[in-house]
């Protein structure tokens, strides 16, 4: 495949560049170029001489053009479109502001979660004991006893739902075992 790029000249420090047809496969140094079609010079933007109607003639046959050349191409008008980036990629610019309010986001979201099921899990308890005909003191200490509203349920070490089944577990065997203790105090 034909490929149009530029091959270094010039002296050390001061380099000067042939834009030549060659082969993709053979170096830029080799000096195999099939055609010289212009010069370049980095240090002067103005020093850019480049054959414009045989670099079009070999793109239409279907030569290649490297990035920098495309790009020296579209500031000499010679071809129209967008410029190729042909610096090396840099690491994303980290924002830890943004990151940190992402976090922020993300915890409040969780604790307004938290929050829905400790408050669906007191309901829930409060629905069983009424259910099971409990006191309402009685309810409302087992749902400040729950492990849902506790310290160690905010870390995430306990699930609202399981802690208030299990309450409503011991609530049932609490009023079960009440009136049992009751009739066996009126019969004496």
């Amino acid at each position: 495949m034909l490929i149009i790029r530029l091959q270094r000249k010039g002296r050390r420090n001061e380099p000067t560049f042939r834009v030549v047809l060659t082969d993709s496969k053979n170096g830029p140094k080799s000096g195999n170029a099939i055609e010289v079609l212009g010069s370049y010079d980095p240090r002067d933007k103005n020093i850019t001489k480049i054959d414009g109607p045989k670099v079009l003639e070999w793109i239409s046959k279907g030569a290649q053009v490297s990035d920098t050349v495309h790009n020296i191409l579209i500031n000499q008008g010679i071809i129209e479109g967008k410029k190729i980036n042909v610096l090396p990629k840099k690491a994303p610019i980290i924002d830890e502001a943004k990151i940190a309010a992402e976090k922020e986001a993300a915890e409040k979201a969780e604790a307004d979660a938290l929050s829905a099921k400790e408050a669906e899990a007191a309901a829930k308890v409060e629905a069983e004991a009424v259910k099971a005909e409990t006191p309402a003191e009685e309810v409302a200490e087992a749902v400040a006893e729950t492990p849902a509203n506790t310290e160690s349920d905010k870390e995430g070490d306990v699930d609202p739902v399981e802690a208030v089944e299990e309450v409503i577990a011991e609530v049932e065997v609490k009023a079960e075992a009440a009136p049992k203790e009751e009739k066996t105090e009126e019969s004496k």
